[in-house]
């Protein structure tokens, strides 16, 4: 089992090192760069900057040099802790993210345990319950969780909060907890704040793991070894999740891979619509600034957790199944 996590911590390595290359090249896809940005808001402000004032900016950002070598000096500064200066907000781009990437984690795990606390069980019953009223309704809520965009679900949220619970959704604090030091009340405020965002992105990712469970479970129940068990006199409920619904329970688990970072992506959006204090606001202003350096942080970020969540279904997937755990 050990010898399993460490092969998989090492394909982590040549993984993170292709992540790194495509956050560069993203970030550097649109033409120009950001001085070219800068130099188009100046123009529509009404004070263009002159080419030597252009040059010495470039100059200074290291924007002059090739692509390679300023990728190579990312990644080596990166390694050293240091993410570089963000060229909009002249900090350096750790001072800025580091909250941020902190509730975006927050958030996105929230909102994966609540996908799993939901989704496992409601697979069960629709499986178990085929045809019946509750499979249908099942069937008609996962349907159109899946169809609904998250933004569009948290806009809905908005409305019927304001409109009539008489309160307004926004970030995860409320303004007097905004920037207050951490304390046990401000913890309790944002647990009041945190469901909102952990419900609408977690909407379609329970949608569509009950589909996934259910389908699977299915194909476990009509197999001959469910029949044999009944015939032998197991009560069901114990029959149903000692056998059939741990078989099922590895394409399940092999999900983690994808859902993490689907709601971190979804984040981007959903949290410039909530106002949450995550890094989907600062990641679009980044790439419609070409904020090379702050944008490619972030898009490192959501790619390493693609990594992590294949890593955590790999390792989750080793212990529910013995299969997986061979040492050759």
């Amino acid at each position: 089992m050990l010898g399993f996590i460490l092969r998989r911590l090492l394909w982590m390595f040549p993984s993170f090192f292709a992540v790194t290359v495509v956050a560069f090249v993203i970030i550097q896809l649109p033409p120009g760069d950001f001085v070219t940005s800068y130099a188009a808001d100046l123009a529509t402000s009404g004070s263009p900057a002159d080419s030597a004032t252009l040059d010495a900016l470039r100059l200074r950002y290291g924007l002059d040099q090739p692509m390679v070598v300023q990728y190579f000096t990312w990644v080596g500064n990166a390694l050293k802790g240091d993410l570089g200066m963000s060229f909009e907000y002249r900090s350096p781009v750790s001072d800025i993210i580091w909250d941020r990437l902190g509730m975006t984690t927050l958030v996105a795990f929230c909102t994966l345990a609540f996908v799993w606390l939901v989704a496992f069980p409601v697979g069960i019953f629709s499986a178990v319950r085929q045809y019946s009223i509750g499979d249908y309704v099942v069937t008609f809520l996962s349907f159109l969780g899946m169809a609904t965009p998250s933004f569009l679900l948290a806009l809905v949220v908005m409305y019927l909060s304001v409109e009539f619970l008489g309160y307004s959704v926004g970030g995860l604090f409320s303004p007097d907890f905004v920037n207050a030091p951490w304390s046990f009340a401000r913890v309790i405020d944002l647990v009041q704040h945190l469901w909102i965002p952990v419900v609408v992105l977690g909407v379609a990712g329970i949608a569509a793991l009950v589909r996934i469970m259910r389908a699977n479970l299915l194909d476990e129940l009509g197999k001959p070894y469910v029949e044999t068990g009944r015939a032998k006199g197991l009560p069901e409920t114990t029959l149903i999740l000692r056998y059939p619904t741990r078989v099922a329970l590895n394409p399940f688990i092999s999900t983690v891979g994808w859902v993490l970072p689907v709601l971190v992506s979804g984040d981007v959006i959903v949290s410039s619509v909530l106002s949450l204090p995550t890094s989907g606001p600062i990641l679009i202003q980044a790439l419609k600034t070409q904020d090379m350096y702050l944008g490619g942080a972030l898009i490192m970020f959501q790619c390493v957790l693609v990594l992590i969540g294949t890593l955590l279904s790999d390792i989750l997937l080793a212990f529910v199944d013995p299969r997986i755990r061979y040492d050759n």
